[in-house]
């Protein structure tokens, strides 16, 4: 919910109810003053009847909200302004930073429902974007805090993805302990070769042969199975990674198909794209790495630390002490300066992707305004700051393993001497000194890796926290408990229906309409005016604010999605073909549908003529989005995707629009033949395309201003008889020059 009454200081509080007259109802900040300088401290508190602004605890204005009207939000350039009006003329009530413009529209609808002494009815059910956790904005269209995401969360995530091969981990666990264990018998075997074959000089004396040869083949023997069993076990576990990408890749995109309009048209293509694949790979990496050597560098290490110190502890804290200060070290540092750099770099690398998806998206609009050099300067713009972030995060991770290494080797450095003084002092033999540096030798490898390990787990977290951001969203649009399959017959009723993409912007107000069985309705007003809203609605991509929409008397949020969908065609404004055959686009609607139907469908939409022409006729290739097709040609294999769903209820929005004159009064046949019996929806803004409809409906800024046919609101000389006038009065001008030449 969006926060609209802010607490305030005591004091405070018991000013703004002396000037309101009573009780604060509402309270939200105005951090910016009427010249736009920053206030820290100022508040527009509401009351019953009157309303205030609060500068430091002072009272710097009060007026009653009944005084005016018309009270509304303005988006300015970088902020937002509560504006009225009097009969004098205008006034802005309060000014804010464009962050408070979400709260500021439902303001704007309370003060004005007061103004008219109606009771307030606003659908607070905008969220805020802030961590639900620390309280602290979240950043760009991110939903994962970058201060709460914690490792033992990520961690947790990591095990859960990997988990689903659990049988293969087990094997590849067994095998790393059998790696190990051979990996602590060589040194054994070392330090009995150096002992029974050399003296402290180091000059062979009589040796046992027969000791040195089973000396020998125990070290070919022991290299030659833990080479094997590594063989084995990196071949597991590489086959483990791939099973896990594709699962965990067929989870988002899952996801993704579940979930509403709303939260995908809130994010940008480059994101989602990025979270499906680069994303995955970064997990299945580290969780490949992770179940390879984490075991057994682990085991190695500890055993290895357990031998160390039972064969000497002074020697022992000279190889492991450095190992924990460092990684206190590194971990500090990452949680101060890595953690922020390397996220940020993520963010470029998104931003930058995005960019380039819209860009090649785009690219004819480009080339048509000659706007190549615009684009390459911005591309490179982008790259650029990316590689700035990745220069600075690579440069700190660069210079911290350096000196971690040069740490561990300094203590190896102080080995050596203290081994050699031991040996002079009898103390200690040759050949213990050499099993002592075999171990040491046999550690470095797991202490390397786990100096790495928090990068390799950085980019895993983050991709984590990106991925189940997606995967723990909860889609909006869902079916009931109980969800009903229907039969649709075609009666629609609106009833009492509000909306709006964001509930504080409402694009439909209060409608009720009835449409019954097989009735022709053409949605008619200005852009923005809620035509395409509604349509939406009827398709169910979102659900009502407020009110009832039923279909046959069952309110659409209790009839199966499946099923409801499975009954609608719908011809939208932007024709997407996706790529793929003629063929397979049109039975895109209807995977089942036998080749007769197919190209009775085509038929009944005038393509079949235009598909046969080519050679391949139904099999010809449809490039990206059908961009080697006319517009003409993809809106009418658009219009055969959906008559072949057999709809009982058919949308057209816009569904001529690309089509010359001679191609439009062909599809206005077919569709004439095709709405017979089925509830229509139809939105066209040449509304000569509109005058067979049964009714026509009118909207003006989101409300019903007309209903009726084409004759009686010509005769009624209202909104719809002005822009069938206009339209008129733009083509006459056309004519005139065609008589002309």
């Amino acid at each position: 919910m969006m926060e609209l009454n802010f607490p305030l200081r005591p004091k405070e509080n018991e000013t703004a109810e002396k000037v309101l007259g009573g009780p604060v109802e509402y309270c939200v900040p105005c951090d910016l003053d009427m010249n736009q300088k920053m206030l820290k401290n100022s508040y527009l508190v509401i009351g019953k009847n009157r309303y205030a602004i609060l500068n430091d605890g002072e009272v710097t204005e009060s007026r009653d909200i009944g005084q005016f009207r018309d009270y509304q939000v303005t988006p300015n350039v970088g902020n937002v302004i509560i504006e009225a009006r009097d009969d004098s003329g205008s006034l802005i009530v309060c000014r804010a930073t464009m962050k408070h413009a979400p709260r500021y529209g439902y303001i704007a609808q309370i003060l004005d429902a007061k103004s008219k002494n109606l009771k307030e009815h606003i659908f607070n059910d905008e969220p805020e974007r802030r961590c639900s956790k620390c309280g602290r904005l979240l950043v760009g269209r991110s939903r994962v805090c970058p201060n709460c995401s914690g490792r033992r969360t990520a961690f947790k995530k990591i095990f859960r993805i990997g988990s689903k091969q659990i049988g293969i981990v087990a094997v590849a666990t067994v095998l790393a302990f059998a790696v190990t264990a051979i990996s602590l018998i060589t040194p054994k075997i070392q330090r009995i070769m150096t002992d029974k074959c050399l003296d402290t000089t180091n000059q062979f004396i009589d040796p046992d042969i027969n000791v040195f040869i089973w000396c020998i083949i125990g070290l070919a023997s022991c290299t030659v199975v833990s080479r094997m069993i590594e063989l084995i076990r990196g071949r597991m576990v590489s086959a483990m990674a791939p099973r896990i990408a594709a699962d965990l890749r067929d989870t988002v995109y899952r996801r993704i198909q579940e979930l509403s309009l709303r939260f995908l048209t809130s994010q940008r293509a480059g994101d989602v794209m990025n979270r499906i694949t680069s994303d995955t790979d970064r997990i299945c990496n580290f969780i490949q790495d992770l179940f390879l050597q984490l075991v057994h560098h682990g085991i190695l290490l500890l055993f290895v630390s357990g031998l160390l110190f039972m064969t000497d502890w002074r020697m022992a804290l000279f190889v492991l002490l450095p190992t924990p200060i460092m990684a206190y070290a590194q971990m500090k540092i990452w949680r101060k300066v890595l953690h922020r750099l390397f996220r940020k770099q993520f963010r470029l690398d998104d931003k930058t992707n995005s960019y380039l998806h819209d860009t090649l998206g785009g690219i004819r609009v480009v080339k048509a305004f000659g706007r190549e050099k615009r684009e390459i300067d911005r591309f490179d713009a982008h790259c650029k700051a990316f590689a700035d972030a990745s220069i600075k995060s690579e440069w700190t991770w660069s210079m911290l393993i350096p000196v971690s290494n040069f740490i561990i080797s300094l203590s190896r450095v102080m080995l050596v001497y203290l081994g050699a003084s031991m040996i002079l002092e009898g103390t200690l033999t040759p050949g213990a000194l050499t099993e002592f540096q075999s171990y040491a030798a046999l550690i470095s490898g797991p202490v390397s890796w786990i100096m790495g390990l928090p990068r390799r787990f950085a980019d895993a977290s983050m991709s984590v926290d990106r991925i189940y951001s997606v995967i723990d969203e909860e889609p909006e649009i869902t079916n009931s408990k109980e969800p009903v399959a229907v039969s649709i017959q075609g009666d629609v009723e609106f009833e009492n229906v509000t909306f709006g993409y964001n509930s504080y912007e409402p694009v439909l107000k209060n409608i009720n309409l009835s449409v019954k069985k097989g009735e022709m309705i053409g949605l008619v007003g200005h852009s923005g005016a809620g035509k395409s809203t509604l349509i939406n609605l009827i398709c169910r991509f979102y659900d009502v604010n407020d009110g009832t929409l039923s279909i046959d008397g069952i309110d659409i949020r209790k009839i199966d999605m499946q099923s409801l969908h499975s009954q609608i065609g719908v011809v939208l404004q932007e024709t997407f073909l996706f790529t793929g055959t003629i063929f397979d686009n049109i039975r895109y609607a209807r995977p089942n549908a036998t080749v007769q139907e197919v190209i009775a469908a085509a038929k009944a939409a005038n393509a079949h003529d235009f598909i046969v022409s080519y050679p391949d006729g139904y099999d010809t290739w449809v490039n990206e989005n059908g961009n080697n097709f006319s517009g003409g040609e993809r809106q009418r294999l658009a219009i055969a995707r959906a008559i072949l769903v057999n709809p009982r209820i058919l949308i057209l929005d816009e569904a001529t629009s690309s089509l010359d004159i001679d191609t439009e009064t062909l599809i206005q046949e077919a569709l004439g033949r095709l709405i017979k019996g089925r509830t229509t929806f139809a939105i066209a803004h040449r509304l000569s395309t509109l005058r067979n409809a049964d009714r026509l409906v009118v909207f003006e800024k989101g409300e019903i201003a007309e209903i009726g046919t084409h004759r009686e609101l010509m005769e009624k000389k209202g909104i719809y008889y002005g822009l069938i006038m206009a339209q008129r009065q733009m083509s006459r001008p056309k004519e005139n020059v065609a008589v002309a030449r």
